[in-house]
């Protein structure tokens, strides 16, 4: 058995399934006689997700990660609402069905939403398509047509004006992940000074505001199993917000690896013949959204910035004995080499 198995069932164990199964049977109407089974969704570091089936009947419950959680973090019934709100203008969002934050039910709160069917694609493409340089090109474009999609959404028409406070937005980011990295801050790497007042001082006018994912990435998408030109879903909402939609351009960017770029711990596809480069990405989202991307360079240099703070502070919590996956104590070098390859971007040696 491999060790992701071995740690799925070790977490499934953990939870007290017999009394959710109650709760849902409470809840929903119509749910089958057969008894309930669950199975684990590759862990990341972040929330846990499970598949739950009860005869025909077939969802999704998310809830945070074991162990200590910082303040305001994992919060399910955030992302709760905002599936509901979000689904009914953006199908791509999954339905939400149920919230619980009774933690006699679980210890933590959590909530059960539709289950999309499709394709994830993370570092290799899947059997059912076709290996060819123009299935790679449809994956690309299809990316690129979703993100604009969502930045489309007209938030006021919506109702959505209450995720967030855009104005502000992303000085409030910038001296908020900087903030972050100081309170985690572990080796010294020499270029992070530089990078940070090199952001404080170059923040750019943004654009009119938008729904923000906050973690809009090739891995966080399902596609038609029939159709790798067909978006099925968009996941992982928990971060979701009103801000400066460019900010969500540089995390796909910084996702958006190309070849030699291993090096980052930062692994896609789309470093494979076919895919678009970086350039393209970017060519392809103005046209389709018609904003002024001058400026992009500054949004990539913070995407890889802020995605070294976040595996810094996982990293952190293991140095302080507060995590314990085994995982978690190879993150410094990839925290060095993001912020190396924040720098290339500060330098404009990426685009």
């Amino acid at each position: 058995m491999e060790q992701n198995e071995v740690n799925a069932v070790h977490t499934i164990q953990k939870i007290n399934w017999e009394r959710i199964e109650h709760f849902l049977r409470s809840h929903i109407e119509q749910l089958g006689s057969e008894p309930m089974e669950v199975k684990q969704f590759s862990a990341g570091y972040s929330n846990l997700t499970f598949l739950i089936r009860i005869g025909e009947w077939v969802a999704v419950l998310r809830r945070p990660p074991f162990g200590p959680i910082p303040p305001k973090a994992h919060d399910m019934e955030r992302e709760y609402r905002i599936l509901w709100k979000i689904n009914p203008v953006f199908p791509l969002a999954p339905k939400p069905y149920l919230f619980c934050n009774d933690l006699s039910i679980m210890e933590r709160p959590f909530y059960v939403m539709e289950r999309k069917q499709g394709t994830v694609i993370d570092d290799q493409l899947p059997p059912e398509y076709e290996d060819t340089e123009e299935t790679a090109k449809m994956i690309s474009e299809t990316v690129v047509k979703t993100l604009v999609q969502l930045h489309e959404i007209d938030i006021k028409t919506a109702g959505l004006s209450d995720l967030g406070h855009p104005e502000g937005y992303l000085e409030r980011q910038v001296h908020g992940w900087i903030k972050r990295y100081h309170h985690s801050k572990t080796d010294e790497i020499h270029v992070v000074e530089e990078i940070e007042k090199w952001l404080v001082r170059n923040m750019p006018v943004s654009p009119y505001p938008t729904i923000v994912h906050n973690d809009f990435k090739l891995n966080n998408m399902m596609l038609s199993k029939n159709d790798p030109g067909k978006a099925v879903a968009v996941f992982d909402w928990e971060m979701c917000t009103i801000g400066d939609p460019l900010t969500d351009l540089g995390s796909s960017l910084a996702y958006w690896t190309e070849e030699g770029e291993a090096f980052t711990g930062l692994t896609s596809v789309t470093n494979n013949p076919g895919f678009i480069k970086r350039r393209e990405f970017i060519d392809l989202y103005a046209k389709k959204s018609g904003r002024d991307l001058t400026h992009i360079d500054f949004y990539l240099t913070f995407a890889f910035y802020k995605i070294g703070v976040i595996l810094q502070q996982i990293y952190y919590r293991w140095k302080q004995g507060e995590a314990s996956d085994e995982r978690f104590g190879k993150l410094g070098e990839g925290v060095c080499n993001l912020m190396q390859q924040s720098y290339r971007a500060l330098q404009k040696e990426l685009l």
